[in-house]
Protein backbone atom coordinates (compact mmCIF):
# COMPACT_ATOMS: atom_id res chain seq x y z
CA UNK A 1 0.00 0.00 0.00
CA UNK A 2 2.66 2.30 0.75
CA UNK A 3 4.56 1.38 -2.04
CA UNK A 4 1.68 2.11 -4.54
CA UNK A 5 1.04 5.36 -2.96
CA UNK A 6 4.10 6.94 -3.23
CA UNK A 7 3.95 6.20 -6.90
CA UNK A 8 0.72 6.85 -7.96
CA UNK A 9 0.26 9.94 -6.20
CA UNK A 10 3.41 11.56 -7.89
CA UNK A 11 1.69 9.90 -10.88
CA UNK A 12 -1.36 11.55 -10.83
CA UNK A 13 -0.48 14.78 -9.19
CA UNK A 14 -1.38 16.81 -12.79
CA UNK A 15 -4.44 15.27 -12.96
CA UNK A 16 -5.05 16.46 -9.41
CA UNK A 17 -3.92 19.89 -9.78
CA UNK A 18 -5.54 20.37 -12.90
CA UNK A 19 -8.93 19.33 -11.76
CA UNK A 20 -8.79 20.93 -8.00
CA UNK A 21 -7.09 24.31 -9.59
CA UNK A 22 -3.86 23.88 -6.66
CA UNK A 23 -1.01 24.20 -8.39
CA UNK A 24 0.06 26.97 -5.44
CA UNK A 25 -0.71 24.10 -2.78
CA UNK A 26 0.69 21.05 -4.57
CA UNK A 27 3.59 20.69 -2.07
CA UNK A 28 0.87 20.18 0.73
CA UNK A 29 -0.45 17.38 -1.14
CA UNK A 30 2.75 15.40 -0.45
CA UNK A 31 4.03 17.03 2.53
CA UNK A 32 0.74 16.56 4.85
CA UNK A 33 0.68 12.87 4.01
CA UNK A 34 4.50 12.67 5.66
CA UNK A 35 3.90 15.03 8.60
CA UNK A 36 0.96 12.20 9.14
CA UNK A 37 3.07 9.41 8.93
CA UNK A 38 6.44 10.85 10.76
CA UNK A 39 4.12 12.31 13.77
CA UNK A 40 1.76 8.87 14.19
CA UNK A 41 4.94 6.32 13.78
CA UNK A 42 6.00 6.72 17.70
CA UNK A 43 2.20 6.81 18.60
CA UNK A 44 1.36 3.62 16.93
CA UNK A 45 4.33 1.77 18.79
CA UNK A 46 3.04 2.73 21.89
CA UNK A 47 -0.06 1.80 20.83
CA UNK A 48 1.12 -1.45 20.08
CA UNK A 49 2.72 -2.47 23.26
CA UNK A 50 -0.52 -1.53 24.91
CA UNK A 51 -3.00 -3.14 22.79
CA UNK A 52 -1.31 -5.27 20.76
CA UNK A 53 0.71 -5.30 17.69
CA UNK A 54 -1.84 -7.23 15.80
CA UNK A 55 -5.13 -4.96 16.82
CA UNK A 56 -2.49 -2.22 16.19
CA UNK A 57 -1.88 -2.36 12.87
CA UNK A 58 -5.43 -3.22 11.86
CA UNK A 59 -6.45 0.25 13.19
CA UNK A 60 -3.66 1.63 11.26
CA UNK A 61 -5.05 -0.23 7.87
CA UNK A 62 -8.24 0.89 8.78
CA UNK A 63 -7.48 4.57 9.11
CA UNK A 64 -5.17 4.58 5.70
CA UNK A 65 -8.01 2.31 3.79
CA UNK A 66 -10.74 5.77 5.13
CA UNK A 67 -7.98 8.14 4.58
CA UNK A 68 -7.66 6.27 1.21
CA UNK A 69 -11.82 6.74 0.35
CA UNK A 70 -11.96 9.98 1.26
CA UNK A 71 -9.04 10.87 -0.81
CA UNK A 72 -11.13 9.54 -3.97
CA UNK A 73 -13.98 11.49 -2.87
CA UNK A 74 -12.31 14.73 -2.57
CA UNK A 75 -14.52 17.53 -4.12
CA UNK A 76 -11.85 19.79 -3.46
CA UNK A 77 -8.12 20.56 -2.45
CA UNK A 78 -9.06 21.34 1.35
CA UNK A 79 -10.72 18.13 1.64
CA UNK A 80 -8.02 16.09 -0.21
CA UNK A 81 -5.12 17.79 2.48
CA UNK A 82 -7.28 16.40 5.05
CA UNK A 83 -7.91 13.05 3.96
CA UNK A 84 -4.48 12.60 3.09
CA UNK A 85 -3.40 13.77 6.50
CA UNK A 86 -5.60 11.04 7.80
CA UNK A 87 -4.15 8.45 5.26
CA UNK A 88 -0.54 9.81 6.28
CA UNK A 89 -1.49 8.56 10.28
CA UNK A 90 -2.44 5.30 9.22
CA UNK A 91 0.73 4.85 6.93
CA UNK A 92 2.78 5.74 9.90
CA UNK A 93 1.52 2.50 11.73
CA UNK A 94 1.34 0.31 8.34
CA UNK A 95 5.15 0.63 7.46
CA UNK A 96 6.26 0.49 11.10
CA UNK A 97 4.18 -1.71 13.00
CA UNK A 98 5.20 -4.76 10.92
CA UNK A 99 9.25 -4.52 11.60
CA UNK A 100 7.94 -4.86 15.02
CA UNK A 101 6.01 -7.94 14.36
CA UNK A 102 9.54 -9.43 12.28
CA UNK A 103 11.30 -9.09 15.46
CA UNK A 104 8.32 -11.26 17.16
CA UNK A 105 8.02 -13.72 14.90
CA UNK A 106 11.79 -14.39 13.71
CA UNK A 107 14.14 -13.95 16.75
CA UNK A 108 16.86 -15.13 14.95
CA UNK A 109 18.19 -12.29 13.12
CA UNK A 110 19.80 -14.15 9.86
CA UNK A 111 16.14 -15.58 9.47
CA UNK A 112 14.81 -11.90 9.89
CA UNK A 113 17.09 -10.77 7.35
CA UNK A 114 15.69 -13.28 4.78
CA UNK A 115 12.15 -11.92 5.56
CA UNK A 116 13.16 -8.45 4.92
CA UNK A 117 14.37 -9.13 1.94
CA UNK A 118 11.18 -10.33 0.92
CA UNK A 119 9.57 -7.35 2.15
CA UNK A 120 12.06 -5.05 0.27
CA UNK A 121 11.02 -7.32 -3.01
CA UNK A 122 7.10 -6.64 -2.50
CA UNK A 123 7.72 -2.73 -1.81
CA UNK A 124 10.33 -3.19 -4.77
CA UNK A 125 7.58 -4.43 -7.27
CA UNK A 126 4.87 -1.77 -5.92
CA UNK A 127 7.41 1.29 -6.86
CA UNK A 128 7.94 -0.41 -10.18
CA UNK A 129 4.34 -0.83 -10.96
CA UNK A 130 3.15 2.39 -9.42
CA UNK A 131 3.67 4.69 -12.03
CA UNK A 132 3.01 2.34 -14.85
CA UNK A 133 -0.95 1.65 -12.87
CA UNK A 134 -1.51 4.86 -12.17
CA UNK A 135 -0.60 6.63 -15.22
CA UNK A 136 -3.26 3.96 -17.07
CA UNK A 137 -5.59 4.25 -14.01
CA UNK A 138 -5.95 8.76 -14.88
CA UNK A 139 -6.00 8.02 -18.43
CA UNK A 140 -8.40 5.59 -18.65
CA UNK A 141 -10.90 6.49 -15.25
CA UNK A 142 -9.71 9.18 -13.66
CA UNK A 143 -7.39 10.53 -10.74
CA UNK A 144 -9.77 9.78 -7.86
CA UNK A 145 -9.91 5.78 -8.58
CA UNK A 146 -5.91 6.13 -8.01
CA UNK A 147 -6.78 6.55 -4.47
CA UNK A 148 -9.85 3.60 -4.38
CA UNK A 149 -7.01 1.33 -5.52
CA UNK A 150 -5.69 0.87 -1.96
CA UNK A 151 -9.25 0.59 -0.46
CA UNK A 152 -9.72 -3.43 -1.20
CA UNK A 153 -5.74 -3.83 -0.43
CA UNK A 154 -5.95 -2.18 2.99
CA UNK A 155 -8.89 -4.05 4.15
CA UNK A 156 -7.66 -7.75 2.39
CA UNK A 157 -4.11 -6.80 4.63
CA UNK A 158 -6.39 -6.46 7.82
CA UNK A 159 -8.11 -9.58 7.03
CA UNK A 160 -5.23 -11.90 6.21
CA UNK A 161 -3.37 -10.88 9.37
CA UNK A 162 -6.82 -11.76 11.39
CA UNK A 163 -6.73 -14.87 10.00
CA UNK A 164 -3.39 -15.99 9.65
CA UNK A 165 -0.92 -13.87 11.82
CA UNK A 166 -1.15 -15.56 15.39
CA UNK A 167 -0.19 -13.61 17.99
CA UNK A 168 2.24 -14.75 20.87
CA UNK A 169 0.47 -13.68 23.49
CA UNK A 170 2.21 -9.47 24.11
CA UNK A 171 2.51 -8.54 27.88
CA UNK A 172 0.47 -5.34 27.19
CA UNK A 173 1.90 -2.52 29.33
CA UNK A 174 -0.33 -1.90 32.07
CA UNK A 175 1.56 1.87 32.89
CA UNK A 176 -0.06 4.55 32.42
CA UNK A 177 -0.12 6.52 28.63
CA UNK A 178 2.10 9.04 27.93
CA UNK A 179 -0.62 11.34 26.67
CA UNK A 180 1.44 14.75 27.56
CA UNK A 181 4.62 13.12 25.69
CA UNK A 182 2.15 12.21 22.89
CA UNK A 183 0.80 16.03 22.57
CA UNK A 184 4.22 17.95 22.98
CA UNK A 185 5.81 15.41 20.39
CA UNK A 186 2.60 15.39 17.81
CA UNK A 187 3.00 19.56 17.87
CA UNK A 188 6.31 19.79 18.22
CA UNK A 189 7.48 17.19 15.41
CA UNK A 190 4.17 18.90 13.20
CA UNK A 191 5.69 22.48 13.47
CA UNK A 192 9.02 21.39 12.74
CA UNK A 193 8.23 19.20 9.60
CA UNK A 194 5.59 22.61 8.86
CA UNK A 195 8.51 24.54 9.30
CA UNK A 196 11.51 22.69 7.05
CA UNK A 197 8.38 22.14 4.55
CA UNK A 198 7.98 25.80 3.83
CA UNK A 199 11.59 27.10 3.73
CA UNK A 200 11.77 29.33 0.62
CA UNK A 201 8.04 29.11 0.41
CA UNK A 202 6.33 30.92 3.22
CA UNK A 203 7.74 34.20 4.73
CA UNK A 204 10.91 33.70 7.21
CA UNK A 205 8.66 35.01 10.10
CA UNK A 206 6.60 32.12 9.74
CA UNK A 207 9.32 29.46 9.70
CA UNK A 208 11.15 31.18 12.45
CA UNK A 209 7.84 31.07 14.87
CA UNK A 210 7.35 27.22 13.91
CA UNK A 211 10.49 26.27 14.49
CA UNK A 212 10.51 28.05 17.70
CA UNK A 213 7.42 26.24 18.70
CA UNK A 214 9.18 23.00 17.68
CA UNK A 215 12.33 23.26 19.80
CA UNK A 216 10.09 24.66 22.91
CA UNK A 217 7.57 21.54 22.31
CA UNK A 218 10.63 19.03 21.98
CA UNK A 219 12.34 20.77 24.87
CA UNK A 220 9.25 20.18 27.14
CA UNK A 221 8.75 17.06 26.22
CA UNK A 222 12.26 15.92 27.08
CA UNK A 223 11.83 17.82 30.45
CA UNK A 224 8.32 15.91 31.41
CA UNK A 225 9.40 12.64 30.21
CA UNK A 226 11.90 12.69 32.86
CA UNK A 227 9.52 11.56 35.47
CA UNK A 228 6.92 9.38 33.71
CA UNK A 229 6.54 5.76 33.70
CA UNK A 230 6.25 4.79 30.21
CA UNK A 231 7.74 8.12 28.13
CA UNK A 232 6.83 7.82 24.35
CA UNK A 233 10.81 8.44 23.57
CA UNK A 234 12.62 6.80 26.20
CA UNK A 235 15.78 8.51 26.68
CA UNK A 236 17.53 5.58 27.76
CA UNK A 237 17.61 4.71 23.45
CA UNK A 238 20.43 7.91 23.03
CA UNK A 239 22.46 6.83 26.41
CA UNK A 240 23.25 3.29 24.22
CA UNK A 241 26.45 4.10 22.07
CA UNK A 242 25.81 1.38 19.05
CA UNK A 243 21.89 2.27 18.89
CA UNK A 244 23.02 6.05 18.11
CA UNK A 245 25.52 5.46 16.15
CA UNK A 246 22.69 3.42 14.10
CA UNK A 247 20.19 6.44 13.78
CA UNK A 248 23.23 8.80 12.90
CA UNK A 249 23.73 6.28 9.96
CA UNK A 250 20.14 5.88 9.18
CA UNK A 251 19.53 9.32 9.01
CA UNK A 252 22.56 10.16 6.85
CA UNK A 253 21.89 7.59 4.50
CA UNK A 254 18.53 8.64 4.06
CA UNK A 255 18.91 11.92 3.61
CA UNK A 256 21.44 11.58 0.71
CA UNK A 257 18.94 8.82 -0.72
CA UNK A 258 16.35 11.12 -1.08
CA UNK A 259 18.75 13.13 -3.50
CA UNK A 260 18.69 10.30 -6.21
CA UNK A 261 14.82 9.77 -5.59
CA UNK A 262 13.83 12.75 -6.61
CA UNK A 263 16.25 14.41 -9.12
CA UNK A 264 17.55 11.78 -11.38
CA UNK A 265 13.77 11.87 -13.33
CA UNK A 266 14.58 15.69 -13.91
CA UNK A 267 18.33 14.67 -14.78
CA UNK A 268 16.66 12.58 -17.56
CA UNK A 269 13.91 15.23 -18.35
CA UNK A 270 15.38 18.30 -18.31
CA UNK A 271 19.09 17.21 -19.54
CA UNK A 272 18.51 14.71 -22.06
CA UNK A 273 14.91 15.58 -23.47
CA UNK A 274 13.12 12.43 -22.12
CA UNK A 275 9.76 12.28 -21.85
CA UNK A 276 8.22 11.62 -18.42
CA UNK A 277 7.64 7.82 -18.44
CA UNK A 278 11.29 7.17 -19.69
CA UNK A 279 12.77 9.83 -16.75
CA UNK A 280 10.80 7.64 -14.49
CA UNK A 281 12.17 4.66 -15.46
CA UNK A 282 15.11 5.85 -14.21
CA UNK A 283 14.29 4.40 -10.76
CA UNK A 284 13.46 0.51 -12.12
CA UNK A 285 17.14 -0.86 -11.89
CA UNK A 286 17.13 0.61 -8.20
CA UNK A 287 13.93 -1.31 -7.27
CA UNK A 288 15.44 -4.22 -8.85
CA UNK A 289 18.81 -4.15 -7.13
CA UNK A 290 17.20 -2.81 -3.64
CA UNK A 291 15.41 -6.70 -3.76
CA UNK A 292 19.21 -8.21 -4.12
CA UNK A 293 20.73 -5.68 -1.87
CA UNK A 294 18.53 -6.45 0.89
CA UNK A 295 18.71 -10.77 -0.38
CA UNK A 296 22.02 -10.84 0.42
CA UNK A 297 22.51 -9.46 3.73
CA UNK A 298 22.09 -12.55 5.22
CA UNK A 299 24.76 -14.34 3.02
CA UNK A 300 26.87 -11.24 3.89
CA UNK A 301 27.00 -11.52 7.54
CA UNK A 302 28.11 -15.13 6.80
CA UNK A 303 31.44 -13.57 6.31
CA UNK A 304 31.46 -9.82 8.27
CA UNK A 305 30.73 -7.97 10.94
CA UNK A 306 27.03 -6.08 11.10
CA UNK A 307 29.19 -2.29 10.30
CA UNK A 308 31.55 -4.06 7.69
CA UNK A 309 27.62 -5.11 5.76
CA UNK A 310 26.39 -1.43 6.41
CA UNK A 311 29.98 -0.60 4.80
CA UNK A 312 29.56 -2.21 1.53
CA UNK A 313 26.47 -1.19 1.34
CA UNK A 314 27.79 2.86 1.78
CA UNK A 315 31.03 2.26 -0.88
CA UNK A 316 27.86 1.21 -3.14
CA UNK A 317 26.17 4.36 -2.51
CA UNK A 318 29.21 6.37 -2.79
CA UNK A 319 29.39 4.66 -6.56
CA UNK A 320 26.05 6.24 -7.49
CA UNK A 321 26.70 9.56 -6.11
CA UNK A 322 30.38 9.90 -8.38
CA UNK A 323 28.43 8.82 -11.45
CA UNK A 324 26.67 11.86 -11.01
CA UNK A 325 29.02 14.16 -10.29
CA UNK A 326 31.26 13.23 -12.11
CA UNK A 327 28.99 13.39 -15.31
CA UNK A 328 28.45 16.49 -17.35
CA UNK A 329 24.84 17.78 -18.99
CA UNK A 330 25.46 15.14 -21.83
CA UNK A 331 25.69 12.08 -19.64
CA UNK A 332 24.36 9.39 -21.31
CA UNK A 333 21.18 7.69 -20.26
CA UNK A 334 22.62 4.45 -19.59
CA UNK A 335 25.26 6.24 -16.77
CA UNK A 336 21.97 7.09 -14.64
CA UNK A 337 20.57 3.59 -15.10
CA UNK A 338 24.20 2.43 -13.61
CA UNK A 339 23.58 5.29 -10.90
CA UNK A 340 20.16 3.95 -9.95
CA UNK A 341 21.50 -0.25 -10.17
CA UNK A 342 24.29 1.53 -7.35
CA UNK A 343 21.93 3.37 -5.39
CA UNK A 344 18.88 0.20 -4.90
CA UNK A 345 21.70 -2.31 -3.91
CA UNK A 346 23.58 -0.21 -1.27
CA UNK A 347 20.04 1.62 0.05
CA UNK A 348 18.30 -2.19 0.22
CA UNK A 349 21.96 -3.57 1.74
CA UNK A 350 21.86 -0.85 4.83
CA UNK A 351 18.19 -0.82 5.68
CA UNK A 352 18.03 -4.46 5.96
CA UNK A 353 21.49 -4.40 8.08
CA UNK A 354 20.49 -1.55 10.17
CA UNK A 355 16.78 -2.16 10.31
CA UNK A 356 18.11 -5.86 12.46
CA UNK A 357 20.75 -3.99 13.97
CA UNK A 358 18.77 -1.59 15.96
CA UNK A 359 16.64 -4.53 17.14
CA UNK A 360 19.63 -6.16 18.22
CA UNK A 361 21.42 -3.17 19.93
CA UNK A 362 18.19 -1.94 21.94
CA UNK A 363 17.17 -3.67 24.85
CA UNK A 364 14.73 -6.50 24.25
CA UNK A 365 11.51 -4.41 25.69
CA UNK A 366 12.90 -0.78 23.43
CA UNK A 367 12.60 -3.06 20.77
CA UNK A 368 9.17 -1.75 19.31
CA UNK A 369 9.91 2.10 20.20
CA UNK A 370 13.80 1.91 18.77
CA UNK A 371 12.20 0.33 15.53
CA UNK A 372 9.24 3.23 15.65
CA UNK A 373 12.20 5.71 16.41
CA UNK A 374 14.57 4.91 13.40
CA UNK A 375 11.16 4.81 10.91
CA UNK A 376 10.44 8.88 12.13
CA UNK A 377 14.25 10.23 11.85
CA UNK A 378 14.37 8.86 8.58
CA UNK A 379 11.32 10.46 7.72
CA UNK A 380 12.43 13.96 9.47
CA UNK A 381 15.80 13.59 7.58
CA UNK A 382 14.31 13.16 4.17
CA UNK A 383 11.69 16.12 4.64
CA UNK A 384 14.68 18.02 5.95
CA UNK A 385 17.32 17.19 3.20
CA UNK A 386 14.31 17.45 0.53
CA UNK A 387 13.73 21.35 2.01
CA UNK A 388 17.92 21.61 1.04
CA UNK A 389 17.85 20.47 -1.90
CA UNK A 390 15.31 22.31 -3.25
CA UNK A 391 16.62 25.27 -1.92
CA UNK A 392 20.38 24.17 -3.59
CA UNK A 393 18.46 24.22 -7.04
CA UNK A 394 16.13 27.16 -6.50
CA UNK A 395 19.82 28.99 -5.69
CA UNK A 396 21.68 27.50 -9.20
CA UNK A 397 18.37 28.31 -11.20
CA UNK A 398 18.46 32.12 -9.94
CA UNK A 399 22.39 32.67 -9.89
CA UNK A 400 21.78 31.44 -13.73
CA UNK A 401 18.75 32.88 -14.63
CA UNK A 402 20.62 36.35 -13.26
CA UNK A 403 23.77 35.57 -14.76
CA UNK A 404 21.68 35.08 -18.75
CA UNK A 405 20.77 39.20 -18.72
CA UNK A 406 16.76 38.53 -19.42
CA UNK A 407 17.71 35.81 -21.98
CA UNK A 408 16.62 32.67 -20.10
CA UNK A 409 13.52 33.72 -17.71
CA UNK A 410 12.64 31.15 -14.86
CA UNK A 411 9.32 30.08 -16.59
CA UNK A 412 11.61 28.75 -19.44
CA UNK A 413 13.53 27.07 -16.61
CA UNK A 414 10.19 25.05 -15.63
CA UNK A 415 9.39 24.67 -19.05
CA UNK A 416 12.98 22.66 -18.78
CA UNK A 417 11.72 19.51 -17.07
CA UNK A 418 8.96 18.31 -19.55
CA UNK A 419 10.06 17.33 -22.58
CA UNK A 420 6.48 18.08 -24.06
CA UNK A 421 7.27 21.72 -23.69
CA UNK A 422 10.98 21.73 -25.45
CA UNK A 423 9.03 22.88 -28.91
CA UNK A 424 8.18 25.79 -27.02
CA UNK A 425 11.62 27.03 -25.99
CA UNK A 426 14.35 28.33 -28.20
CA UNK A 427 16.67 26.05 -29.50
CA UNK A 428 19.62 28.44 -29.52
CA UNK A 429 19.06 28.78 -25.31
CA UNK A 430 18.78 25.07 -25.19
CA UNK A 431 22.60 24.50 -24.11
CA UNK A 432 22.52 27.52 -21.91
CA UNK A 433 18.85 26.60 -20.01
CA UNK A 434 20.85 22.44 -19.58
CA UNK A 435 23.80 24.03 -18.00
CA UNK A 436 21.82 26.35 -15.59
CA UNK A 437 19.80 23.20 -14.46
CA UNK A 438 23.02 20.97 -14.37
CA UNK A 439 24.49 23.05 -12.14
CA UNK A 440 21.78 22.78 -9.74
CA UNK A 441 21.48 19.30 -10.17
CA UNK A 442 25.72 18.77 -10.03
CA UNK A 443 25.70 20.97 -6.48
CA UNK A 444 22.58 18.31 -5.12
CA UNK A 445 24.89 15.17 -5.91
CA UNK A 446 27.93 16.53 -4.41
CA UNK A 447 25.84 17.20 -1.05
CA UNK A 448 24.14 13.63 -0.81
CA UNK A 449 27.91 12.45 -2.00
CA UNK A 450 29.15 14.53 1.28
CA UNK A 451 26.50 13.30 3.29
CA UNK A 452 27.71 9.24 1.92
CA UNK A 453 31.26 10.18 2.79
CA UNK A 454 30.32 11.45 6.43
CA UNK A 455 28.51 8.05 6.60
CA UNK A 456 31.55 5.92 5.78
CA UNK A 457 33.76 7.50 8.53
CA UNK A 458 31.38 7.11 11.12
CA UNK A 459 30.69 3.64 9.75
CA UNK A 460 34.56 3.11 9.64
CA UNK A 461 35.13 3.98 13.52
CA UNK A 462 31.97 2.55 14.33
CA UNK A 463 33.97 -0.64 13.14
CA UNK A 464 36.62 0.09 15.22
CA UNK A 465 34.37 -0.17 18.12
CA UNK A 466 32.99 -3.74 16.82
CA UNK A 467 36.48 -4.62 16.48
CA UNK A 468 37.42 -3.61 19.96
CA UNK A 469 34.53 -5.17 21.67
CA UNK A 470 34.80 -8.44 19.95
CA UNK A 471 38.67 -8.22 21.52
CA UNK A 472 37.49 -7.54 24.79
CA UNK A 473 34.70 -10.77 24.35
Amino acid sequence: MSGLDSTIVNTALPAIISDLHCIEMMGWIVAVFLLGTAVSTPLWSKLGEHIGNKQSYQLAALFFVVGSLLQGLSPNIVFLIISRTIAGIGNGGVVSLPYIIYARMYSDPRKRMKVLGFVSASYSTATIIGPLVGGFIVDAFSWHWVFYLNVPIGLISAILVQIYYKAEKEAHKNKPVDYMGSILMTIGLTSLLAGIEMIGTASTLFVTVALIVAVMCIGAMIYFERGVADPIIPSRLFKNRELVIDFILFTLIWGAFVGFLIYSPMWAQGLLGTSALIGGATQIPSSFTNFMGSGSVATLRRYFTPQRVVAIGIVMLIASFLFLVIGGVKTPYWVLLVAGAFEGFGNGACFNELQVKVQQDADLGDVPVATSFSFLIRMLSQTFTASIFGLVMNSALRHGVSSSHGAVTMKMMNKLSDATNINSLPTKLLPQMRAILHNGLHNIMLLSLVLMLVSLAINVWAQHLEKRAHVTV
